[in-house]
């Protein structure tokens, strides 16, 4: 594509316009897979109705071969080969998608785990045990070939099996194997969980960070930080110290990739905040979804496209694709052309970094504790000094929250918009993350957020939280609802000291509990996200169709299932509650709270 050198150079040597950036090379490489001429006419031409298919198609014969090939055709052809001859170039070069994975079946899967007996209800005791059936459907295991010839395969070869989200999906992902590990580790799969994380230590060792997924057109961008976190919910289950001791270095490593590619300076009342942000400085459309990107930038003047095409990978690597939050302040509210990824300190990235910083500090701890109690094995040296370096860390991004993301009229933390300068007040569940993370410092955070959430009148969904308030075809907004996102309020709110707040999140875990049991008890599956606009179904919108698996909603039902197993309904006994309903469900607990014991 003419010029996009020189306007890439530019790209990277701008910054986006935002602080000082590391000018790193592009990760990927393949001409087939992540740009060049061939990308360019077969995901133009169309042969799929998902650009993602034909990234995840491997090659017969060697990639040099299979460009010299292609270079000769598409200039005897004037780099316009006609569509069939394409396709049968195509269709000789290439071979289907899903040839290089093959099913697997976790040697650590048993039938009958522990917490299925927690669940009162017959039916969602039953319904759990499907649950836990469907790891085995959604484990993957690489073929050797994958390792003998990288170079055929967009797959990155990991050494150890694991668990896929499911549908198109059929690699594994970065923020989605958060909840997929609760749910092993519910299932007692610990040695599935722990191969899973070595795969992403793995990959840290190899690119200095955990890329969006694991193909090599994902390698330009990440997905929400939860490496950390994954490490934490690990050791919980096992106590494997010496696991922890081997990787502790590999765990900063990552931390130290956000520090340095995704720092921006916040300047507010005279003082600098460091916070992050989402950001990918490459252009370029996105491979798995060339076409559509390559078709928006046309209804843009040249000069604005490949900064069109980062903006998009940093939603991306949001794990937001996509939605109203990176739309706002744009030229057209409800158009991907406007997106402004970029521009935008998230609440939620800044938050799951603090949890992290704190995570990091208790592990240098830890291992500090080990090594004087004589624990065998190695450790790192300077454990207590790494254990404060992160506890500072901690602290300058807390008051950095507190200064920059958090409403005290409102009870609620917002992301701040760079360009404009002020904070972006529509509703989105991430605005309570830190609740979830822990990252706060008022004590009285949880009854603000309450208060928030009523006055949002978010408590009046019957079937989910809601992505957004925003109607705008994206995926991650209005009517869609998503697992992780429901985990971030309900689990924010159940930690809370306040009866009340215990309540609610009770209430909220039953209203999804109940909208994924019935579209289940309907389709005998279960998705990525739901439409929650009128009774629960499968969600929509977006780029593609809904997607059935589904790994992270699997992992958060069965999260909640066993944390209020005793309590949960399937029936209709329980009607969802309304705002009235819901004062009256709260009331006792909240007089009992006040009483002077």
């Amino acid at each position: 594509m003419p010029g996009r050198t020189w306007k890439l150079c530019l790209l990277l040597l701008l910054g986006l316009g935002l602080g000082s950036q590391e000018a790193l090379p592009p990760p990927c490489e393949s001409e087939i897979y992540c740009h060049g001429e061939l990308l360019h006419q077969v995901q133009m031409a169309k042969f799929y109705q998902d650009d993602k298919q034909f990234v995840d198609m491997p090659l017969s014969i060697a990639p040099e071969q299979v460009l010299q090939t292609f270079t000769e055709l598409s200039r005897d052809h004037n780099h316009s080969i006609p569509r069939e001859q394409l396709q049968a170039f195509v269709q000789e070069h290439f071979q289907a998608k899903g040839q290089e994975l093959q099913p697997w079946t976790p040697a650590d899967w048993k039938d009958s785990p522990q917490f299925l007996q927690k669940i009162s209800d017959a039916k969602l005791r039953v319904w759990a045990g499907q649950l836990h059936q469907l790891w085995k459907k959604l484990g993957k295991k690489m073929k050797p070939e994958v390792l003998s010839h990288p170079e055929r395969f967009s797959l990155i070869y990991s050494e150890h099996p694991f668990i896929v989200p499911g549908g198109r999906f059929v690699e594994f992902y970065y923020w989605d194997s958060y909840w997929v590990m609760e749910g092993l580790l519910l299932s007692e799969m610990a040695e599935t969980v722990k191969g899973m994380l070595q795969n992403f230590l793995d990959l840290v060792k190899t690119y200095g960070h955990v890329p969006n997924g694991g193909r090599v057109y994902y390698l330009q961008r990440s997905q929400p930080p939860l490496l950390t976190l994954m490490m934490d919910c690990y050791l919980t289950h096992t106590n494997d110290t010496t696991f922890l001791q081997e990787n502790i270095e590999t765990l900063a490593l990552e931390l130290d990739f956000w520090t340095k590619n995704r720092t921006v300076s916040v300047s507010l009342e005279g003082k600098n905040y460091l916070l992050n942000r989402y950001y990918v400085p490459y252009g370029g459309p996105r491979p798995e979804s060339y076409s559509k990107d390559t078709e928006l930038a046309d209804t843009l003047p040249e000069g604005d496209r490949e900064a069109l095409w980062a903006e998009l990978k940093a939603g991306a690597e949001s794990g937001w694709d996509f939605s109203s939050r990176w739309l706002i302040g744009g030229p057209n509210p409800n158009s991907l052309s406007g997106i402004r990824t970029s521009k935008l300190v998230p609440v939620d990235l800044n938050a799951f970094l603090c949890q992290a910083e704190e995570l990091m500090s208790k592990f240098y701890s830890r291992l500090g504790r080990a090594l004087a109690t004589g624990s065998k094995g190695s450790t790192t040296p300077g454990n207590d000094s790494q254990a404060t370096k992160y506890r500072t860390l901690r602290a300058q991004r807390l008051a950095a929250l507190n200064a920059v993301l958090w409403d005290e009229e409102t009870g609620a933390w917002f992301d701040y918009d760079l360009e404009n300068k002020k904070k972006n007040q529509e509703f989105y569940p991430s605005n309570l993350t830190p609740l979830w993370a822990g990252c706060f410092s008022d004590p009285g955070v949880a009854d603000k957020a309450l208060k928030y959430l009523e006055d949002s009148r978010i408590l009046t969904y019957q079937y989910g939280i809601p992505t957004s308030l925003q109607k705008t075809g994206q995926q991650w907004d209005s009517p869609n609802a998503w697992a992780p996102l429901q985990d971030l309020v309900i689990r924010g709110l159940a930690k809370a000291p306040l009866p009340r707040a215990q309540e609610v999140a009770f209430q909220l875990a039953q209203n999804w509990i109940r909208t994924n049991f019935d579209v289940y008890s309907q389709k005998s599956a279960m998705y990525e996200k739901y439409d929650i606009s009128n009774g629960g179904q499968p969600g929509g919108g977006g780029e593609y169709e809904v997607q059935e698996g589904f790994g992270w909603t699997n992992g958060v039902v069965l999260m909640l299932l066993d944390r209020y197993g005793d309590r949960l309904t399937s029936g209709s006994q329980l009607a969802f509650l309304e705002p009235h309903c819901l004062v009256a469900a709260l009331l006792p607990s909240l007089l009992f709270s006040l009483l002077p014991w």
